[in-house]
């Protein structure tokens, strides 16, 4: 009988995850899509990374390898080991699709190594440094002017001084997508519900959590919760894919508390909506004649599921006490979309051959775009292919990074398909 191990799911200590990387049995279910869900060849890998470089490395069943290797003190910090563990946007693919033969935590141990990384003094990239210079200036990650963050905001939208719901904006709808953060408010507008902004918005910290800087992400969280808990607000609404996930899971996997003792309700907007619809409060009669796919983003797909804090003993066959409820994805936002778009009229909506938690990547989150902008415009093209194949002219998603990503691979590639983000596609159908 073997002895039993103190273990968590804290992602500070990488001994937690010494187990998950080292029964890593190199399957490669985290590189292919199950034949059960795919109608072909063509499109039929879910990694992003180890497509773009099909050396095993870089690779999850590589970095479990070279995780275990890190944890027992065999392998040093180098360029080229900082690079294959960066050189990926931690979309979630390989984590889901473990859980479904071994249960073994892929995505926490990836976030644990990237994070020692960072402890260690090698980690993160220069480019997130800069990112990292840039929250701590001026609160945005592109370097804006802080006054500048409410700029988005025009005549015609109505933002009340005290409600129940707030709208948090996020970085790149308050200074690259104005049209997201305008579109949003409209559609919170049209269905009669009042809505309030923070008084003083500042990042969310998804870029530096996802690189590693967990203490200067920490104090981001700390700061935003405490900025929402004074407002009074009851529902915190998001357009941001990444925005969601900070909010729901990744701040309270950094304040050790559940999603549901958050104190108040994390809310997508594609939730919102789809509620909307069904209410009747919001009426999408305007058609909108095209033939359309929609992307699954990843953080409010196979990511979003919710937080619970999780210590006991790992013993025997690697069974742990008390159980552990895994994050497998099903708590994903697919239904939710899929409900608003066949809402719309003259919309003729088509599949890709990926969807829901077998997506692909766009490829441009979670210091990916900022690093390694060449492997972002590597996935993002390769999802355009399976656009293509499909025949769609306009490309759906609910995240300001996929859109800015797709639209900025179609203009390099010639391809004409149209990329919208669902906020516009609702507010053009909802009122003409």
């Amino acid at each position: 009988m073997s002895p039993k191990k103190q273990v968590s799911l804290d992602v500070r200590q990488l001994d937690n995850f010494v187990y998950d990387m080292s029964r890593c049995i190199k399957c490669k279910g985290c590189y292919w899509v199950e034949h059960t869900y795919m109608p072909g060849i063509k499109f039929s890998t879910r990694c992003p990374s180890n497509t773009w470089n099909d050396f095993d490395s870089y690779g999850a069943f590589g970095k479990m390898r070279i995780g275990t290797a890190v944890a027992e003190g065999k392998l040093k910090w180098t360029p080229k080991l900082l690079e294959i563990l960066y050189a990926d946007p931690l979309c979630g693919a390989c984590d889901v699709a473990c859980k479904r033969n071994l249960d073994l935590e892929i995505g926490l141990s990836l976030e644990a190594l990237r994070i020692k990384a960072v402890k260690d003094g090698a980690g993160p990239m220069p480019a997130h440094k800069k990112v990292a210079e840039k929250i701590a200036k001026t609160h945005n990650q592109f370097g804006s002017p802080h006054e500048n963050r409410k700029k988005w905001v025009t005549a015609d939208i109505q933002v009340a001084s005290k409600a129940e719901v707030l709208y948090f904006v996020g970085c790149s709808a308050s200074y690259l997508n104005p049209e997201i953060a305008q579109a949003t408010a409209k559609i919170l507008n049209a269905s009669g519900t009042p809505f309030m902004l923070m008084p003083d918005e500042w990042c969310c910290g998804n870029t530096l959590y996802s690189v590693g800087m967990v203490d200067e992400a920490q104090a981001l969280a700390r700061r935003n919760i405490d900025a929402i808990k004074a407002s009074g607000a009851k529902t915190v609404i998001v357009s941001c894919a990444e925005g969601y996930r900070m909010w729901k899971v990744d701040y309270p996997k950094m304040l050790n508390v559940a999603t549901k003792d958050l104190g108040f309700q994390v809310v997508h907007l594609v939730e919102f909506a789809d509620a909307m619809i069904k209410k009747g409060a919001l009426k999408p009669t305007q058609p909108v004649n095209a033939r359309m796919t929609y992307h699954d983003s990843c953080s409010i797909s196979r990511l979003a599921d919710s937080w619970t804090p999780w210590k006991g003993e790992r013993g025997w066959m690697g069974t742990v006490s008390p159980p552990l409820k895994r994050r497998r994805g099903t708590e994903g936002l697919y239904a939710q979309p899929r409900n608003i778009l066949k809402a719309i009229p003259g919309l003729n909506f088509v599949e890709m051959p990926r969807t829901r938690e077998n997506a692909f990547c766009c490829g441009a989150g979670r210091g990916t775009k900022e690093a390694f902008p060449q492997l972002a415009s590597f996935s993002a093209k390769h999802r355009l292919d399976e656009v293509k194949s499909v025949g769609a002219e306009l490309l759906i998603s609910a995240c300001p990074w996929c859109k800015n990503n797709f639209a900025l691979a179609a203009k390099e590639t010639g391809n004409p398909v149209k990329v919208m983000d669902i906020a516009e596609l609702i507010l053009a159908s909802v009122r003409g």
